[in-house]
């Protein structure tokens, strides 16, 4: 069975990220890889994952979640990686049935319920995106901006280059994945309330490529 490694890009996660961690061993077994990227935390984020049985990367100052995800690509030791959020929304139960699709698809993707949606502003802000992405790439898109996503290693290092720094990496790997000819699968997920404010703000952060 191929190896896996779970990234999980973190700021200032302290209050929960130990959780994410013990869950996320549990799931995928002590011979898989749990990476945390610590990308300039100002609390004891990494010293938590660490006592929690992560292998932690370290960013001397805050770069951004994209640029912990690009780390957690190059430093990855596992064939099959998982990215996944360090704030709790995202359950470790899930793993498996994404993993289970990448024997047949390239890129999987955990879609969003309606109900782990529940800010309207931002919930009609996605299907926006997902509706102008579905145009450019001639395919429905059910959730463009999920950070909880299942890719094989190798692939994802043929586009880690074009990956952003900030937190639309998902929009620019999805439609790269799309447009070089490979295939994706959506998995529909119940996503928790993140734990603490969300430091996201989409039109800063360009979720969709222009706006």
């Amino acid at each position: 069975m191929a190896s896996v490694t779970v990234i999980i890009p973190v700021f200032n996660e302290e209050p929960v990220i130990g959780q994410v961690v013990r869950d996320v061993r549990k799931t995928i077994g002590d011979q898989n890889e749990v990476l945390v990227v610590d990308d300039g935390s100002t609390d004891k984020t990494a010293e938590v994952a660490k006592r929690a049985g992560a292998r932690v990367i370290y960013h001397p100052y805050n770069i951004g979640n994209g640029a912990a995800i690009k780390t957690g690509i190059r430093k990855a030791r596992g064939e099959l990686l998982v990215m996944m959020d360090g704030d709790g929304q995202h359950q470790a139960e899930d793993i498996p049935r994404l993993l289970d699709e990448l024997g047949h698809h390239d890129l999987v993707v955990g879609a969003r319920s309606r109900d782990s949606q529940k800010n309207l502003p931002r919930h009609l802000a996605n299907q926006a995106y997902n509706l102008i992405a579905g145009y450019i790439t001639g395919m429905r898109i059910q959730d463009l901006t999920s950070g909880f996503r299942a890719i094989r290693r190798a692939l994802a290092r043929r586009f880690v280059y074009l990956l952003p720094n900030r937190f639309s990496y998902p929009t620019t790997i999805t439609l790269a994945t799309i447009k070089a000819g490979y295939s994706i699968k959506y998995i529909p997920i119940t996503a928790g309330p993140r734990v603490g404010r969300s430091r996201l703000r989409f039109f800063r952060d360009g979720h969709y490529p222009g706006l």
